[in-house]
């Protein structure tokens, strides 16, 4: 067994998984939060595979909740040590993989952390304020608690990094833009990365001959187009906030919305910066930033919901036809994450006016409560369009072996 703990740090939480690479399965997984506050919850869940007279794996969970004071991301990997020391399973991994936001244009690949290595985070924390300091706090704690084995940076923009200059370089002057380090970053690289492979593999097709789009759909969301494995293009930029709309966040918008609110208003930089990261997208224009609970309000003829939705299902629409133009058309369209694999009608719409490109959804595939990877196209469908589960903490596991000199299965 190739196990790798994985491990997502926030500022004042952090999730972890135990996976065995070999099998994909996810051994124990757990939420430690409330990192600072008098009273901190640690919850710790084994997952016992059961695989008897089954035709695919089924999970008996058995989470057990702890709260008592964390006071900081090492007393949070003790409480972590402590939970499987006495609720299993045996924790004995090869490496501890790290989800990292921001690795700039330095980190290509999932990277080995040195002290140089954890050092040249900290720098990039400018690009990444809120998330960089805090995925290096989970670092440090990590290896405190884990010293003898190798840890690895997983970076969310290291997949991106294959843009080419035209994609990734924004038009303002070219000597504020290198002082800055400004340009076109993307994220949810691991998310991208994990679908494509996975739907050259559903289509058994060679990775390098497929043309694809991948539309990570969650609370946040982005969408890539992916030539031959690599990404060519995709919807974030120097940060999360650029792109299609979002749960809260506006995604694109005239720049200069922000020069008219300023001079309009006694509005400041952190109150702008709320407005257009936490107070806008699907909750700015309908009141919830769910994209369940804006399909319930539409159907209900919530005008405001319906406005909404059909602002979201724009923006993607113009993704879709912009990304399929650089391409020169493609072979696979792929939905990933919370609302993508979970939402037939936000599919189905979002491919409706796609036809002229080869694309025709099967509604009864699409509407099918099948769980996995699944085609929602016909068979007579130029564009295979599959709804494939992301699967981000394996992709981090597999790509801290590789970081390892462990080759990828």
């Amino acid at each position: 067994m190739s196990a790798v703990l994985v491990v997502n740090s926030g500022s004042s939480s952090f999730k972890y998984q135990l996976v065995d690479v070999g099998s994909g399965d996810v051994l124990a997984s757990g939420l430690v939060e409330r990192i600072g506050e008098p009273v901190g919850l640690a919850t710790h869940t084994v997952h016992v595979a059961a695989r008897a007279q089954e035709p695919a794996p089924t999970f008996l969970d058995a989470t057990y909740p702890r709260e008592l004071p964390i006071p900081d991301h090492t007393a949070g990997f003790a409480v972590m040590l402590e939970a499987f020391a006495e609720h299993g399973p045996l924790l004995d991994p090869v490496a501890v993989g790290h989800r990292v936001v921001h690795g700039g244009d330095r980190f290509v690949a999932s990277t080995v952390i040195t002290p140089e290595i954890a050092a040249a985070i900290d720098e990039l924390s400018v690009l990444a304020p809120l998330h960089n300091p805090a995925n290096l706090a989970g670092i440090r704690a990590a290896q405190q608690a884990f010293g003898d084995v190798p840890h690895v940076a997983v970076f969310d923009t290291a997949f991106h990094q294959t843009l080419p200059p035209a994609a990734h370089t924004y038009a303002i002057d070219a000597e504020v833009a290198a002082a800055g380090k400004i340009r076109r970053y993307g994220f949810h690289g691991t998310s991208h990365q994990f679908v494509s492979r996975a739907a050259a593999a559903f289509l058994d097709r060679p990775l390098a001959d497929v043309r694809q789009l991948v539309f990570h759909l969650g609370n946040g969301a982005s969408v890539t187009a992916v030539d031959g494995g690599r990404s060519v293009e995709t919807s974030m930029g120097l940060t999360p906030l650029e792109g299609l709309v979002m749960g809260t966040r506006s995604g694109d918008l005239d720049p200069a919305l922000l020069f008219h609110l300023v001079r309009t208003t006694d509005m400041r930089v952190d109150e702008l910066d709320a407005l257009l990261n936490k107070r806008s997208g699907l909750l700015g224009l309908a009141g919830v930033s769910d994209m369940r609970d804006v399909v319930a309000r539409m159907a209900r003829g919530d005008e405001r919901a319906t406005l909404a939705f059909e602002v979201y299902i724009h923006r993607l629409r113009a993704y879709a036809g912009a990304y399929i133009a650089q391409l020169g058309g493609v072979e696979a369209i792929s939905f990933t994450a919370g609302v993508g694999e979970n939402s037939p009608v936000v599919r189905a719409r979002a491919m409706a006016t796609l036809g002229f490109a080869g694309v025709e959804i099967d509604a009864e595939r699409n509407e099918s409560p099948r769980r996995g990877i699944r085609l929602i196209s016909t068979e007579s469908s130029r564009v295979a369009v599959l709804v494939v589960p992301t699967n981000e903490e394996l992709e981090i596991a597999q790509q801290t072996l590789e970081a390892i000199g462990v080759a990828r299965g």
